[in-house]
C-alpha cells in the first residue's frame, strides 16, 4: 500500500523541510520591503492607538478639573458665568470644544444645553445638546427631554414630540417615563393632534397606573375627550 500524502512530509525528510526554509528565503527576500512596510504599519498602529488612549485620559483629568466650576456655576443659578467661566475658569463653552473628545466635555455638552436653555438661546441649546451622548439611564433621556421642552419654546410642537417620545422610549421605566410621556401628550395637545394626546394619556394610565403622573393623566384625557366631543 502507498502511504498516504499528508502534505507534512518534511517533518519526516530532513531534504524536504531545508527546501520548505529555502523556499521561505526565497519569499522574503522578494518581498521584504513589503513585509517590513506591513510590519511596520501594524507597529504603529497599536502604538498610535495607546498613545492616543493615553492623551485622553490625561485630556479628561484636565477637563474634569475645569468643568466641575462650572457646575457648581449652573447649581447656584448662574448660567452666564457657568457658559463663559469667570476668569479663572474657562466655563462650559470651552470645555465642551476642547475637550470634546474626552467624557468630560461630551459631559459639557450637556450642561452647556442646559445654560443656554436657561439664557433662552434655544437653538444653541439645541445644538448642544444633540451633540452630547450617553448610555447612561438618567442623562441621556433627559438630554432628549430638554432638547423637547427647547422646541416647545419655540413653538415647533412637532419637534417638541418627537424629542419627548425619544425620552420615553429610552429604557423606559417607572420613575422618569410617565414624566416625559405627559410632556409628549401637551406638546401633541399643542399641535392639535388631539387623538395622539389622549392615546399618551392612556399609555401613562395603562403603564405606569401607580405613578403620580397617572392621576393627572386620567384628568386631563377627560377633559380633552370632552372638548373633542364637542368638536
Amino acid at each position: 500500500m502507498s502511504k498516504k500524502n499528508t502534505g507534512l512530509e518534511f517533518l519526516e525528510d530532513p531534504d524536504a523541510l531545508a527546501g520548505q526554509l529555502e523556499r521561505a528565503e526565497d519569499f522574503f527576500e522578494q518581498n521584504r520591503t513589503i513585509i517590513f512596510g506591513i510590519v511596520g504599519a501594524i507597529v504603529l498602529a497599536i502604538v498610535g492607538f495607546f498613545g492616543y488612549q493615553y492623551y485622553v485620559s490625561t485630556q479628561d483629568e484636565t477637563a474634569q478639573a475645569e468643568l466641575f466650576p462650572s457646575v457648581y456655576q449652573l447649581e447656584a443659578d448662574s448660567p452666564k458665568v457657568a457658559l463663559n467661566g469667570d476668569g479663572k475658569t474657562p466655563g462650559l463653552l470651552s470645555v465642551a470644544d476642547n475637550y470634546g473628545a474626552t467624557k468630560a466635555g461630551n459631559l459639557a455638552e450637556f450642561y452647556a444645553g442646559v445654560a443656554l436653555l436657561k439664557e433662552g438661546k434655544y437653538d444653541e441649546a439645541i445644538a448642544h445638546l444633540n451633540d452630547f451622548s450617553s448610555s447612561d439611564l438618567l442623562i441621556q433621556a433627559r438630554a432628549y427631554a430638554l432638547v423637547g421642552d427647547a422646541y416647545m419654546e419655540k413653538k415647533s410642537y412637532d419637534e417638541a414630540a418627537d424629542h419627548y417620545r425619544k425620552a420615553a422610549d429610552y429604557k423606559p421605566n417607572k420613575y422618569f417615563t410617565p414624566g416625559y410621556l405627559t410632556k409628549l401628550a401637551v406638546a401633541y395637545e399643542q399641535a392639535k393632534q388631539n387623538d395622539k394626546a389622549i392615546s399618551t394619556y392612556n399609555e401613562i394610565i395603562e403603564k405606569y397606573g401607580q405613578s403620580a403622573e397617572a392621576a393627572s393623566a386620567k384628568k386631563y384625557k377627560s377633559v380633552l375627550e370632552a372638548t373633542v366631543g364637542e368638536s
